[in-house]
């Protein structure tokens, strides 16, 4: 189950100083296979009929994807509200790197926001693959609020992973997945893993 879109989340939101923000290091083995391919699909759907229902249509609705692993996210649910409205909902995507309150301790590779459509007066749905301790979210809501005042902003999420340190809780979640903080969470568009990190001077000793 590996793609350009998967992301082992062990602890993105508080990367340490080796690792570029928002990414892990080493490679990531496996244990338990909690959503399929299939299961990711009818999550995605569900997820896009709850955008629908909350907002009463999609007017004024927009989807901004977390680089780097919330942008397929918004990508399927994209897709999703076009086949269910047949509306070809604007889609975007931001990098929240110089957002973070942990710059300056950790190594920044930066993304390309791209946003090139009016946030002012919007409801912006953000969209990130993994929720964990609720610091890139809350670095992604003041990154697109320079872009403007939206009326609102939600957050839909693949999976809610718990240990949250700050008081943000999904407007829409794929899978509640209880974990233990030294466990990763691996999700794609191909499904959803739990295991575990081995990192590089594990791979050497190898």
């Amino acid at each position: 189950m590996v793609d350009a879109h998967m992301r082992s989340d062990s602890n993105a939101e508080t990367a340490t100083s080796s690792n570029p923000i928002g990414r892990s290091s080493g490679r990531f083995v496996a244990r338990t296979q909690v959503l399929s391919v299939d299961d990711v699909a009818r999550a995605t759907r569900r997820m896009a009929h709850e955008i629908i229902e909350r907002n009463h249509g999609l007017d004024r609705v927009v989807l901004i994807g977390m680089e780097r692993g919330g942008v397929p996210i918004a990508e399927a649910l994209a897709k999703a509200l076009l086949d269910i409205e047949g509306i070809d909902v604007p889609l975007g995507s931001v990098d929240v790197s110089f957002y973070r309150d942990d710059i300056g301790t950790a190594r920044i590779v930066p993304e390309v926001t791209r946003i090139s459509f009016p946030v002012e007066q919007a409801h912006v749905v953000l969209c990130d693959d993994v929720l964990f301790t609720g610091r890139t979210v809350r670095a992604a809501l003041d990154a697109v609020t320079d872009f403007g005042r939206p009326s609102t902003i939600q957050l839909a999420v693949m999976v809610d992973r718990g240990h949250r340190e700050l008081p943000i809780r999904p407007d829409y979640v794929g899978k509640n997945l209880p974990t233990s903080r030294g466990e990763s969470v691996n999700v794609s568009l191909d499904g959803v893993a739990l295991g575990t990190m081995v990192h590089d001077e594990e791979n050497i000793a190898e």
